[in-house]
């Protein structure tokens, strides 16, 4: 059995919208791969090989067995855990570095390409995933009142606030550190590393990294 979640692509496609379907048990990796194509989907940003093609992808990661297949059949991609069929093409990605390639891709070059670009489709403006980032997780235990997000623009700092209450947390970064966050690209601990700064409570912190893979798995 499996969940089929159908987004429309953006208003200037005229095909129908392509289905992204998971295993109902799905692990890890097959929420990853399946919410990071949805969002895709949802901007617009499909590639002529996921509307039309029929073909399998293998996605492995570089540094973990996990590892996971997308069928592609007719406008519907269905991801599911593990491979067990001799695949199309295969992609060996870090899966902590928004699918960065990590090898050269084996088999269908083009089928490979199209696939890499649905999954490092660009992301959303950071003030539009703070929001549904907002959206999303605010009804977590123990969340704050008030998420403040400052983006550290060329011309200054700009901030957006949501939520109203008497506790706050706040995430300060360049655009793309809080887009990746704020749409489960990158995980929280990840972006900490690579100079996103909070300011919050120890049991805040733990809190947000439940919203952040909240939003990364789609749970």
């Amino acid at each position: 059995m499996t969940e089929t979640p159908t987004i429309s692509p953006g208003p200037a496609a005229q095909r129908a919208p392509v289905r992204v379907e998971i295993d109902d048990d799905a692990t890890p990796l097959v929420r990853l791969l399946g919410r990071t194509l949805r969002d895709a989907v949802a901007m617009g940003h499909v590639p002529e090989v996921l509307e039309c093609g029929t073909a399998t992808v293998a996605v492995r990661s570089h540094n973990t067995p996990q590892a996971a297949t997308v069928t592609l059949c007719d406008g519907a991609v269905t991801v599911s855990g593990g491979v067990f069929v001799s695949a199309d093409a295969t992609l060996t990605v870090d899966l902590e570095a928004r699918f960065m390639l990590k090898r050269i891709p084996d088999g269908d070059a083009e089928l490979a390409d199209g696939v890499l670009r649905a999954l490092q489709a660009p992301l959303l403006p950071w003030r539009e995933a703070a929001e549904r980032f907002w959206e999303a997780t605010r009804g977590i235990r123990g969340i704050p009142d008030v998420l403040v997000a400052v983006a550290q623009e060329p011309d200054g700092p700009q901030e957006a606030r949501f939520g109203s209450g008497p506790t706050t947390y706040r995430m300060v970064g360049t655009p793309d550190a809080l887009a990746g966050v704020f749409t489960g690209a990158d995980y929280l601990l990840t972006a900490l590393d690579s100079g996103l700064r909070v300011q919050g409570t120890l049991s805040q912190v733990s809190v947000m990294t439940a919203a952040s893979w909240k939003v990364r798995f789609d749970v």
